[in-house]
């Protein structure tokens, strides 16, 4: 994908060493609590947002700059997500978490979507460490689809893996795509990381294989929703037996809802998120998409797990912000509408203060 600042491309891996103690001391001079729900509440607008400039990012891809991309209104960069009582966040230090996490790698393993939330956090911790910290980066191109941020300061590496399914996708010796619903040999990739984020859905609604092979059994297509349970049930399987007896932290990224009914907010039938400038106004009277299988089938593959995955709820908290989509500020030349991506700036930076939050209160939870 192009880039405001184009860079090579590299390999790296991640893993969080002896954060437990050092999490939940943190998280008592923090102040905050992990007794609570943090993911229920509401947007509220807050005039010191955003917590960064995009324009000095030099991380962030065009395609989620909508500020680049000529985007006009800017209320969608003003809004901080606020807990419901008692629960509270703490507001996003970057020099403290680069502290937490000195000498360490931190990788994201997932679809765009995981890119997304990525690219925030490269942007958040790099505007608290500009004055006078170093960095060296690579990105994703060509056979090579993993991008690196390392600020040499701290030692901190940031890497984000592309991987559509988390369980591996092979050219046989016919030169056929073949999804291996019961292999994850890509994970090699990912065994010395310190802190893991996964996530994947989108692209199971997609065919963008030739095969199918679960065991000795190769289809060309099943249903979705049963590939997508073996693919993840294979997953949780390969993180239980190579990092269970480990001090890697493990977390899974929710569902991130699309916008593109506006039915499902009051607004006419065929409208979508393009013209939306605010959150949903009234939550209570939001139908959103019903419940979706993916998150229903992750709740239940994580509870089943030896080792304690962290579930990033970000479902209802991004349900409400219509607003936050790339829609047609995404850079592309077609007439196209974006409602599944977020601008950076945006929404994920808020992902990311409840990641913040997650990390601080690992160590009680």
């Amino acid at each position: 994908m192009e880039r405001r600042h184009l860079l090579s491309a590299t390999v790296l891996v991640v893993v969080l060493v002896g954060a437990c103690t050092a999490a939940a001391a943190t998280a008592e001079k923090a102040g905050v609590s992990s007794s609570c729900d943090a993911y229920r509440g509401s947007w509220v607008v807050d005039e010191s947002y955003p917590l960064y400039d995009a324009a000095s990012c030099p991380f962030v891809r065009k395609e989620f700059d909508c500020c680049l991309n000529g985007r006009p209104d800017t209320e969608y960069l003003k809004y901080r997500w606020l807990p419901s009582p008692p629960c509270s966040l703490p507001r996003f230090d970057g020099r403290k978490l680069l502290s937490a996490w000195r000498g360490k790698t931190v990788a994201f393993v997932g679809d765009s979507l995981v890119a997304n939330q990525y690219e925030s956090l490269l942007c958040m911790i790099h505007h608290a460490a500009t004055n006078g910290s170093r960095t060296n980066a690579s990105w994703a191109s060509g056979e090579n689809p993993s991008s690196t941020v390392r600020f040499e300061d701290y030692g901190v590496t940031l890497v984000y893996y592309l991987s559509h399914y988390l369980v591996d996708l092979v050219r046989d010796r016919a030169g056929r795509t073949v999804l291996k619903l019961d292999t994850v040999d890509e994970g090699l990739k990912w065994l010395d990381a310190d802190v893991l984020v996964f996530g994947s859905w989108r692209w199971w609604a997609r065919k963008s294989w030739d095969y199918i092979q679960d065991g000795d059994t190769v289809v060309q297509d099943m249903d979705r929703i049963q590939a997508f349970t073996k693919g993840l049930q294979a997953w949780a399987r390969w993180v239980d037996a190579n990092l269970l007896q480990t001090t890697t932290k493990v977390f899974f990224q929710g569902y991130s809802p699309s916008h593109r009914n506006g039915q499902e907010w009051g607004a006419p039938p065929g409208n979508t998120c393009t013209a939306e400038t605010q959150p949903v106004s009234d939550a209570a009277a939001y139908h959103g998409q019903g419940p979706n299988p993916q998150d229903t089938i992750v709740r239940r593959v994580l509870a089943g797990m030896s080792k304690p995955v962290h579930l990033l709820d970000i479902t209802f908290m991004s349900q409400l912000r219509k607003d936050g989509h790339t829609t047609k500020y995404s850079g592309g030349s077609g007439p196209g509408t974006d409602c599944t991506h977020w601008c950076v700036a945006g929404v994920p930076d808020s992902w990311n203060t409840l990641f913040y939050y997650s990390v601080l209160t690992a160590g009680n939870s």
